[in-house]
């Protein structure tokens, strides 16, 4: 009997070997989720499109004006660049995958969005793709230097939508305790969550707490980013000092005014428990919440803030925040949504328990990407 869900790490590593996914490699299978790499071709292109249907990526290189690009010059600021994606698919009539930029993608405000041949939508690979997938690249506060073999994007995959519904939800916010208060000493019940839009999902607020310290003054809660035109190079881990790239951003008055177009890292304020038996998604919020973009990576791993054993009380996700008008954000203002989704098999190694990973810890203040020096 086929076990139905998401994808675990076993399960990904099959389909490498039975030749549904070329050109991986192992050390990029993660608990629910592969990286996807950048090959050696790359291209500056006008800006961003998509496919049409059936149309082949490779096809409209000469209409985007594309040029072929070299990985020793940075990429330059709101310009877009097409690379090529290394690993190959050939999924069967039931398995199909979506696509999210990594982590340390999202915090340096690098665009990235997955293309495939012949598919009108982002970041999408339908059932029985065959094909060639490239990436879209655009730095929206600063350039970056990348290189062949790097990991910006990372691959999900499903034989089956098991989202949760609501009552799926409020039985496994019960029993798996999913969501905590930002002390971590008390599992919120649904009694508790005053914000809800009953569409199968969780609604996060913004924490500014941590803007006023004990003697009630004026105290980092979260970075603005500089937008300047030093080059982040992503090669180079736990390298850079954030005051290079960003400004302590601070609570004046119970608030931060956010500019239209600038780039904030702030905490949501409840805390996160993924079990390993799901996985979670942040999404979109809509225009009810404001006009304004709070993720730009928004996968996070079965096992996340579950701790090794399951002694973990979740953890405060990271909000990469952009206003698309100016903006005036308080303490406990709705800022995220997530949803959880049922994995088709536990997978070997949960989040927690991964060596290496730059983001399974607390901090008081949210953690930029890992090629920042952590004071």
């Amino acid at each position: 009997m086929v076990k139905l869900g998401a994808l675990p790490s076993q399960e990904i590593k099959r389909m490498m070997q039975r030749g549904v996914i070329a050109g991986a490699g192992l050390v990029n299978v993660k608990p629910g989720s592969l990286d996807l790499t950048l090959s050696p071709e790359i291209y500056r292109v006008e800006g961003i499109f998509l496919p049409r249907p059936g149309e082949i990526v490779r096809d409209t290189l000469k209409d985007l004006g594309a040029i072929k690009h070299d990985f020793a010059r940075p990429l330059e600021r709101d310009v877009t660049y097409l690379a090529r994606i290394k690993e190959r698919f050939c999924f069967d009539y039931r398995t199909y995958a979506h696509c999210n930029p990594k982590s340390s993608t999202g915090r340096n405000d690098v665009q990235v969005r997955i293309l495939a041949d012949g598919i009108s939508r982002y970041d999408i690979l339908p059932a029985k793709f065959r094909g060639q997938i490239w990436i879209a690249i655009t730095p929206k506060s600063f350039p970056i230097k990348i290189f062949s073999g790097e990991t910006l994007s990372q691959i999900r995959f499903f034989n089956k939508d098991t989202t949760l519904d609501e009552k799926q939800l409020e039985d496994s916010l019960k029993k798996d305790l999913l969501l905590w208060d930002k002390t971590g000493e008390h599992s919120l019940k649904s009694v508790e969550i005053k914000i809800k839009d009953r569409d199968n999902s969780f609604i996060l607020t913004i924490d500014l707490e941590q803007g006023l310290d004990t003697a009630g003054l004026r105290a980092q809660a979260g970075w603005e980013c500089l937008g300047d035109r030093k080059i982040l190079d992503f090669s180079k881990i736990n390298h850079y000092a954030p005051l290079d790239f960003f400004r302590p951003l601070k609570v004046v008055g119970g608030k931060i005014n956010m500019q239209r177009g600038g780039f904030y890292i702030l905490h949501a304020k409840e805390r996160v428990l993924v079990p390993p038996h799901l996985a979670c998604e942040m999404v979109p919020m809509d225009a009810r919440s404001g006009e304004f973009r709070t993720h730009y990576a928004g996968f996070i791993d079965p096992g996340y803030g579950w701790g090794k054993k399951g002694e973990g009380r979740g953890r405060q996700l990271v909000l990469e925040i952009r206003p698309f008008e100016d903006l005036v954000l308080r303490d406990s203002q709705p800022a995220a949504k997530i949803k959880f989704e049922k994995m088709s098999e536990l997978p070997k190694i949960p989040y927690d328990a991964l060596s290496g990973s730059n983001y399974t810890f607390d901090s008081a203040t949210p953690r930029l990407s890992k090629h920042f020096k952590v004071s």
